[in-house]
């Protein structure tokens, strides 16, 4: 029993819950990636439309973020979860309803308003209601929702989008969100002891503290370079291995199925790791570890497929598993009473950082006459330098083990 007076049961049933709220909200906006060409012949839109229907929603989570750092510890941690996710299940059912595509934007918009706040939110309660010795472990339970939803919910989503129609997946995660929405009422304690603390400021002057904090600002640096050395090279790993590495388009899915087992298998591995070894210790050297699959990916056509998929599980697995040490430190940065102010902002670096991360190896990745990419190990030795910031921040991170 922990300070919240939670049985190991009902802790268990709390995590796996908050997973499933993840899952949820990840599947949601990756999903769209994939069905991508129905859109496009559907609605008749351009690849710039598309891409629009894809950024509104991490856009909108952004904004989202920001917002919420005006709210979000006004609220108990368990009414503001539900009341969110609830909308956010509403917005995805009209995704799944949306008749035309300026309807499926509005609808992205709103689903990205709702769920901006969910990942701040799951990443506050657990900071909340579990001991700091034992967050690692917590967040590695939390984070196999990322490995489930490459693994398991994509693949489905398209399964049922193929025998059926593109609305169906959407459909079916509104109705995913509503069965959680009951888990969550059951699971979650109350979680207000922020509302009573005795120094509780206003709403600007807890934002205004959240910014003046030396610790916080390095905090946002550390999520900013965590973000970035994926999203240097992520956004082109398809593109790359169809072009250059001579992949077929039906062998693609199985480096999300590999790299997906890999992490689900790895991120509570990792998780205990940290709690026992010290999450300081754990992230330096997965941080470093990282930028050789990372680098690797970037020049690996030529190679036969078993060795391609080798390197994509590695950085799928590293990548992954440096964020359970690395998210579990960052939650500690802040005390309870400004912890879902600071984490809402972090979220909105979060998402500004993906963006731009995004944005500059597009300006940096060029096309040859063949259609292959050149330039990519660029963009990689940028993810590098990322990675070796993160590396440098994680030991001058003010913790408060609470």
């Amino acid at each position: 029993m922990h300070s919240l007076g939670l049985s190991v049961r009902r802790e268990r049933w709390l995590l796996w819950t908050l997973a499933g709220i993840q899952f949820t909200h990840i599947l949601d906006f990756m999903i769209m990636m994939p069905l991508g060409p129905q859109f496009i012949a559907l609605f008749g839109i351009s690849n710039a439309e598309f891409g629009l229907l894809v950024s509104s929603y991490t856009l909108a989570a952004g904004a989202s973020g920001l917002l919420a750092t005006t709210y979000i510890d006004r609220f108990g941690r368990k009414r503001l979860l539900i009341t969110m996710y609830g909308l956010f299940g509403l917005a995805t059912l009209a995704c799944g309803l949306a008749p035309d595509y300026a309807f499926l934007l509005l609808a992205r918009v709103a689903a990205g308003v709702f769920g901006g706040i969910l990942s701040a939110l799951t990443q506050t309660i657990v900071a909340d209601a579990i001991p700091y010795e034992r967050r690692g472990q917590a967040m590695g339970v939390v984070m196999t929702s990322f490995s489930v939803s490459t693994v398991a919910g994509v693949p489905l989503g398209l399964w049922l989008a193929a025998h059926w129609n593109w609305h169906v997946p959407f459909v079916g995660i509104a109705a995913m969100v509503g069965v959680l929405v009951g888990f969550a009422a059951w699971t979650m304690p109350r979680l207000d002891g922020h509302l009573h603390h005795p120094e509780r400021p206003s709403v600007w002057r807890g934002i205004g503290q959240v910014l003046s904090a030396p610790a916080h600002w390095r905090a946002f640096a550390f999520t900013s370079g965590m973000m970035f050395t994926g999203f240097m090279v992520i956004p082109y790993i398809t593109v790359y291995l169809q072009f250059n590495a001579g992949v077929l388009p039906h062998e693609v899915p199985w480096m999300y199925l590999l790299g997906g087992v890999g992490t689900l298998i790895s991120a509570r591995w990792i998780g205990r790791l940290s709690d026992r070894l010290g999450k300081v210790w754990v992230f330096r050297r997965l941080a470093l570890a990282v930028t050789v699959p990372l680098v690797l990916t970037t020049v690996s056509a030529g190679l036969p497929l078993w060795g391609l998929f080798t390197i994509s599980t590695a950085l799928f697995v590293l990548m992954s598993g440096r964020m359970i040490p690395g998210m579990a430190l960052v939650s500690a940065t802040a005390a309870p009473r400004l912890r879902g102010t600071f984490l809402s902002l972090n979220a909105s670096v979060q998402s500004a950082s993906m963006g731009l991360a995004a944005l500059i190896s597009g300006l940096l990745v060029g096309r040859d006459a063949h259609g292959q990419l050149t330039g990519y190990w660029m963009v990689a030795l940028l993810g590098v330098l990322a990675s070796v910031l993160t590396w440098w921040l994680a030991p001058r991170l003010s913790s408060q083990p609470v």
